[in-house]
C-alpha cells in the first residue's frame, strides 16, 4: 500500500540530510585545512565513515538504551497478529517485535532498512491502551518503517552531536595566536544549533505523516487521538527520573514525553465527558471547533521532537 504524499516527506528528509551533512563537511574541512592535513576526498571519506558507523550501530544503541527484548508469537500472539495485519496492508516485511519493560507508555520503530524494521512497545503502553488504540499506535510506527524515515532520523541525529563535540574540544585546546581554533569552535556551535533545529523539524514533520499513515492503514482517527491523549496523560503522571532514563531516544517515541505535563492541560478540554479518552463524537466536534495554541506553546514546539499535541489531534479530526 502506497501512502499518499509520502514522496513529499522523503524529499524533505533527504534535503534535510544533505543540508546537515553539508554542515558537518564544512566544519571538518575547516579543521583539516587549519591544521594542514587531509583534503576534500579525505574529508568526504571521513564524513561517510561517520555516517556508516552511526547507520550500523544505531539500532543496537536503541535496543541497549531501551532494554528491548524481542518476543515470539507464542509470547505475544495478539501483538504479532496486529503487526502482521498492518505489515500486509503497508506492503512491507513483518518487523521484529520487541518489548521494553519501562513504565513510560510509548512505542517506537527503528532499523537499518524496511526489511530490518523493528517495532517495540513498552510495558507502560500495554497497560494503558485498549486493543484498537494500540493498533492505531502500531499503525503509526508501521508508517515510519514504510516511509523509511526512522533510517534517516538515525543518520542525521548524529550530526549535531558531532558538531557539539567539536565545539567542546575547542574549549579545552591551548588556543592559538590568530584565533583559528576559536573560530572553528564558534562555527561548530552555530552548526550544532542549526543542525538541532533541522533534526527537530524533520522529527515533527514525520510524525504528521505517520499519523496519516496509520489512518490509511485502516485505523480510525479517534483511536489514535485517544491513544495520544492517554500517552500524554500517562507520561505526565510519571516521576521525572523515570522519564530521564529514556529521554535520549524520545525522538523515536509517539509523543514528546518531556512536554507531557504542559500538554495535558490543553488536551483535557478535548475530553468533553472527562472519561479519559477521546471518542469518535468528541473528535468530530474538535473538527468544527477552533483550537488555539498560545504563543509560548508555538515557540516551545520549535524546540520539540514532536508537533504540538493540540494541533496534531486537530489534524487527526480532519482525517475522519
Amino acid at each position: 500500500m502506497k501512502v499518499s504524499g509520502s514522496w513529499k516527506l522523503k524529499l524533505r528528509l533527504w534535503l534535510a540530510a544533505v543540508l546537515l551533512f553539508g554542515l558537518l563537511y564544512a566544519i571538518i574541512t575547516a579543521i583539516g585545512y587549519y591544521f594542514g592535513f587531509g583534503g576534500p576526498l579525505a574529508f568526504a571519506v571521513f564524513a561517510l565513515l561517520v555516517v556508516f558507523i552511526q547507520y550500523m550501530l544505531g539500532p543496537k544503541m536503541v535496543e541497549t538504551l531501551m532494554g528491548v527484548r524481542y518476543v515470539s508469537e507464542t509470547e505475544a500472539p495478539q501483538l504479532h497478529q496486529m503487526v502482521e495485519d498492518l505489515a500486509v496492508k503497508a506492503g512491507v516485511p513483518k518487523p521484529r517485535i520487541g518489548v521494553s519493560e519501562t513504565s513510560v507508555p510509548n512505542a517506537f520503530a527503528f532499523g537499518k532498512t524496511k526489511g530490518d524494521g523493528r517495532i517495540c512497545v513498552t510495558r507502560g503502553i500495554l497497560n494503558v491502551l485498549n486493543e484498537k488504540e494500540l493498533k492505531a499506535v502500531l499503525g503509526h510506527e508501521m508508517s515510519h518503517i514504510n516511509h523509511s524515515d526512522m533510517i534517516v532520523m538515525t543518520l542525521i541525529s548524529v550530526v549535531p552531536l558531532i558538531c557539539y563535540y567539536i565545539f567542546i574540544s575547542t574549549l579545552f585546546s591551548d588556543g592559538d595566536r590568530d584565533g583559528g581554533v576559536a573560530l572553528i569552535g564558534f562555527g561548530a556551535l552555530v552548526a550544532y544549533f542549526i543542525g538541532n533545529l533541522i533534526v527537530l523539524f524533520v522529527s515533527r514533520v514525520r510524525e504528521y505523516y505517520a499519523d496519516t499513515g496509520s489512518v490509511e492503514l485502516g485505523n480510525q482517527p479517534n483511536y489514535l487521538a485517544s491513544a495520544l491523549y492517554k500517552l500524554v496523560y500517562g507520561s505526565a503522571r510519571l516521576d521525572k527520573n523515570e522519564l530521564k532514563q529514556v529521554e535520549g531516544i524520545k525522538a523515536f517515541f509517539v509523543n514528546d514525553i518531556s512536554d507531557a505535563k504542559n500538554e495535558i492541560n490543553d488536551l483535557k478540554s478535548m475530553d468533553l465527558d472527562m472519561d479519559g479518552s477521546i471518542s469518535e463524537s468528541e473528535l468530530a466536534q474538535i473538527k468544527y471547533t477552533k483550537t488555539r495554541v498560545g504563543a509560548a506553546s508555538r515557540i516551545m514546539e520549535i524546540f520539540s521532537t514532536h508537533p504540538n499535541m493540540v494541533k496534531r489531534i486537530k489534524r487527526l479530526s480532519e482525517l475522519g
